[in-house]
């Protein structure tokens, strides 16, 4: 089993950068598939990016890809999302979550997920 802690979302301007943490506790941390989802006020869970259990090939929703990275340490039983040219529409509470399945891109396929981070960007 897994227990994931997401952390270092905040307050940003329009064009910035924020980069988001998920400590994972327990052993099969690097063995799990990862993602980020995200949901913004009085909308569904949006998936962002998934990771591999090796880090080695990852995921992007389009609608961040070219500007967020997924990227995971197992030796630190991290992971992370880096943030880059934030827009408004970025605004929402961003979740880690992980499965000792395969990747996907729905939230049910992931079994164990953090309590969320904050992320509100500005114009």
């Amino acid at each position: 089993q897994v227990q994931l802690t997401e952390s270092g979302g905040g307050s940003v301007q329009a064009g910035g950068s924020l980069r988001l943490s998920c400590a994972a506790s327990g052993r099969s941390f690097n063995t799990y598939a990862m993602a980020w989802f995200r949901q913004a006020p009085g909308k569904e869970h949006e998936w962002v990016a998934a990771t591999t259990w090796s880090g080695t090939s990852t995921y992007y929703a389009n609608s961040v890809k070219g500007r967020f990275t997924i990227s995971r340490v197992n030796a630190k039983n991290t992971l992370y999302l880096q943030m880059n040219s934030l827009k408004t529409e970025d605004t929402a509470v961003y979740y880690c979550a992980g499965t000792p399945g395969g990747v996907g891109t729905i939230r049910a396929e992931y079994e164990y997920w953090g309590q969320g981070t904050q992320v509100t960007v500005s114009s």
